[in-house]
């Protein structure tokens, strides 16, 4: 069984959901496996920080987590049917893709007591008195009730949304569909494939897939753009220089010009995410100057020079 997904984050169970994405995003910026290739073991952190992220950031799930109605892999602590008598147990259809239950959204009540009343309107002036039994309930014959709907939560890295990668899912029966996400994407998207539930004597049901979209170490969403921070040298930022910048879709070589300060913002065109009318944002990265720290050299080189520019005015100091 995974640890507790506080201890994972490093944070107390009062936390807020700013303090958790908070510190999932640092844990995942030092762990991520681009960032730690020779380190086999940050790729099984960075899994476990992501699982415990993926549990704590969502609602439900944190709160069946804290009244011990499942454990930290999200599965039920009791098995179904437990605390009932005999009734639909804890959590009915529902299935989480990172193997979490909640509440009773995979249940579809209409098609459940449509099965039982014969569908709306099988209660009509002949009540119960139709034609014997529940078969007869209103004069209408009831159809066979489907199956039920099953839930699914799929967490979808970030620069796979913005290009639109395929995503594999696993069902409950076992089988794997490979899943276009759609265009226009975004954290809380819910798709629909039919058929694809539990089955029943009147058909199987459908299964509801729910995306969330994982935080990045590196890029930031922003509507339908995409950000990120690049560090550049003093050199660079003086002379002008061509560098390299990742985006979502791969390195490409970025033109800093000549006197560049920190803060600069420089656009790529069509490298954000995918909008609904299948175009897409941009990716607007933001220059930051690090300086060497304790380079004798670059001092003398500044030795005897000063900038004399008002370059606080703006703020009235």
């Amino acid at each position: 069984m995974a640890a507790d997904p506080y201890t994972t984050l490093g944070v107390s169970r009062g936390a807020s959901e700013k303090d958790i994405k908070s510190a999932y995003r640092k844990l995942a910026k030092e762990l991520h496996p681009d960032a730690n290739k020779d380190n086999p073991n940050a790729a099984e952190r960075f899994s476990d920080v992501t699982r415990a992220y993926d549990l704590l950031s969502d609602k439900t799930k944190r709160a069946q987590f804290d009244r011990g109605e499942i454990d930290a892999d999200g599965n039920p602590t009791m098995p179904f049917g437990a605390g009932g008598s005999g009734g639909f147990g804890g959590g009915g259809g529902q299935r989480g893709f990172s193997g979490g239950f909640g509440g009773n959204e995979g249940i579809d009540l209409e098609d459940l007591f449509g099965g039982i009343f014969g569908g709306a309107g099988g209660r009509g002036a002949g009540g119960m008195g139709g034609g014997g039994g529940f078969g007869g309930m209103g004069g209408r014959s009831r159809a066979a009730p489907r199956g039920s709907n099953v839930a699914y939560r799929l967490s979808v890295p970030l620069i796979d949304a913005a290009e639109r990668k395929d995503q594999r899912i696993t069902l409950s029966n076992g089988s794997t569909i490979d899943l276009k996400l759609p265009a226009g994407v975004e954290d809380g998207t819910q798709m629909r494939l039919a058929g694809k539930g539990d089955p029943g004597p009147g058909g199987p049901g459908d299964a509801l897939i729910t995306i969330q979209i994982q935080p990045h170490p590196f890029f930031t969403q922003e509507g339908d753009d995409l950000r990120l921070d690049l560090p550049i040298t003093l050199d660079e930022a003086v002379n002008g220089a061509k560098v390299k910048a990742p985006t979502a879709s791969g390195a490409v070589m970025l033109t800093v010009p000549p006197g560049s300060s920190s803060g600069k913002v420089l656009r790529l065109k069509g490298k954000g995410m995918t909008r609904k009318n299948g175009t897409r944002g941009d990716q607007l990265i933001t220059l930051e100057i690090v300086l060497p720290e304790d380079d004798k050299d670059l001092a003398k080189r500044l030795e005897g020079w000063k900038d004399d520019r008002d370059v606080r005015s703006k703020l009235g100091v």
